[in-house]
């Protein structure tokens, strides 16, 4: 709202029904809640990362933070959004920005900008300095919808989602799935890479290849856990697998099916694919369209009595769907033997529905999608959702000939397919498989930047790719080279063993 307009334009006000919208009240409430603790806890540092429940988790570097701090906190922050402050942006000099970050102790940040080359962006309010690296609230005033949970290590912050059209999300625990952040925040400070900056320094002191042996030994780790757990429950006979959009479930699936090879177990994969109805069939969206990612758009019936007839060690003529004519033939007869598990992989696979007739002893659910808690700075930390957006943008421009304006014209769809149809099952699964490789990003940067700066200031994507710019930007490119031909990342930017 502070920029001045120079030129004809079409001024557009966001509500929550924009992709951003999230984004920016998100932003704002990092920036509010580090100047709270700044005015009531002056000594205390704070670290923000990935969390549960569509929220932002806060802890205290060093300090432990209690229910009674965390109650003062709220009620400054409640003064500040009543009194409606500005926020205003100013540029400073890389030099000044890290004189006064170093005079407010905050080295994570002198340490990050020597990366930037540009000057730099803070923003200002009632006496308080600092850049989230996102677009900001005009005012203290905007944030007036939140809630602050406590929590043992620190807190959640909830905020308005778009997904949930303007309203805060219900807050719900979700044990399994902040284990594995949590885990995923220990790896990354065991490589002392839980920075862009550390990430920086371990490449330029030679240490890429490293850094990728010891990220791809994770995903083999994880993979034999999976194959030692699916062995010491004897009666399992089917794995379902899904995840989020570019999770790297395909490359996945291959390397699963590997490891269970190795140790005499011999699975057979049936594609969910097959089972679509015809779109005529299947339920429509709010436009009056086939919704095709509803659970009814599949033969849901078939599906179930197909399955269990196999692991009933029947023989099932299959279903083949052709997505052209959007006919159904079918397969020669097939038998498994009894000790032959069926992989499925899908956006429903971890649904109790799709598998309804299966006893549930006998499924093996897992989840997979990239958890990387990686921070720009320690109240920055880089959005779970851009690892796999940045993917998708590499894999579609690679091997779909699609823009990266066309990939994030149809990622709002793609997310609220998500947030719909697999999130709510998280929690129901037998193993969560983080599939996010530490050094990824610094890889995706040179097929990324390049792409998305193609993408005209005139665009509505272009605020997205400009902001997906402005991180990556403060990575150091790593050759792939270093990548392995089995790689999950491989999936994205070509040169898998899995392409044909």
């Amino acid at each position: 709202m502070t920029y001045r307009v120079n030129k004809d334009a079409e001024v557009e006000f966001l509500d929550y029904s924009f992709y951003d919208s999230t984004r920016i009240y998100a932003t704002s409430m990092r920036y509010l809640i580090s100047m709270a603790f700044r005015r009531i806890f002056p000594n205390i540092q704070l670290k923000f990362s990935n969390s549960i429940s569509m929220g932002i988790y806060g802890r205290g570097l060093e300090t432990k933070i209690t229910r009674e701090m965390l109650d003062n906190v709220v009620k400054e922050i409640e003064r500040i959004i009543s009194m409606d402050y500005p926020i205003v942006r100013r540029q400073l000099s890389i030099l000044s920005a890290q004189r006064f970050y170093k005079k407010m102790g905050l080295m994570d940040k002198v340490n990050t900008l020597k990366y930037r080359t540009e000057r730099v962006n803070v923003y200002e309010c009632y006496g308080y300095r600092n850049y989230m690296y996102g677009y900001m609230v005009p005012s203290t005033g905007y944030l007036e919808e939140f809630e602050i949970h406590f929590l043992e290590d620190g807190f959640l912050v909830q905020y308005p989602r778009r997904e949930e059209k303007g309203e805060i999300p219900e807050f719900a625990d979700s044990p399994k799935f902040f284990d594995v952040l949590q885990e995923s925040e220990k790896f990354a400070s065991k490589l002392n890479c839980d920075m862009i900056y550390k990430i920086n320094e371990l490449i330029e002191a030679g240490g890429a290849e490293d850094l990728v042996s010891k990220c791809e030994e994770r995903h083999n780790f994880q993979l034999h856990e999976i194959a030692k757990d699916i062995v010491s429950k004897e009666k399992i006979r089917l794995i379902a697998i899904a995840g989020p959009s570019s999770s790297g479930k395909t490359t996945f699936s291959n390397r699963l099916k590997i490891t269970l090879n190795d140790i005499n177990i011999h699975p057979v994969t049936i594609s969910i694919d097959n089972y679509y109805l015809h779109p005529a069939e299947a339920p429509k969206d709010e436009h009056g369209k086939p919704d095709l990612e509803h659970i009814d758009s599949l033969d849901v019936e078939l599906f179930n009595t197909n399955l269990l007839d196999l692991i009933n060690g029947l023989e099932v003529r299959l279903p083949l769907f052709e997505f052209k004519t959007k006919a159904r033939t079918w397969t020669d007869p097939v038998k498994l033997d009894s000790k032959t598990p069926i992989i499925i992989e899908g956006i429903h696979a971890l649904n109790d529905q799709l598998t309804k007739f299966i006893h549930r002893d006998n499924v093996y659910k897992i989840y997979i999608s990239p958890f990387a808690q990686i921070n720009i700075d320690n109240i920055s930390p880089i959005n779970l959702t851009d690892i796999r957006l940045l993917r998708r943008i590499v894999r579609d421009l690679n091997f779909r000939g699609t823009s990266p304006e066309k990939t994030l014209s149809m990622w709002a769809s793609v997310r609220r397919g998500e947030y719909k149809w697999i999130y709510p099952h998280i929690e129901n699964s037998d193993y969560i498989f983080n599939s996010e490789l530490t050094y990824e990003f610094s890889v995706l940067k040179k097929y990324a930047v390049d792409a998305l700066n193609d993408i005209s200031a005139e665009s509505e994507y272009f605020v997205q790719a400009n902001r997906l710019i402005k991180f990556l930007k403060y990575f150091d490119v790593m050759d792939s080279e270093f990548v392995p031909h089995n790689s999950l990342l491989r999936e994205f930017i070509g040169g898998s063993i899995f392409e044909h």
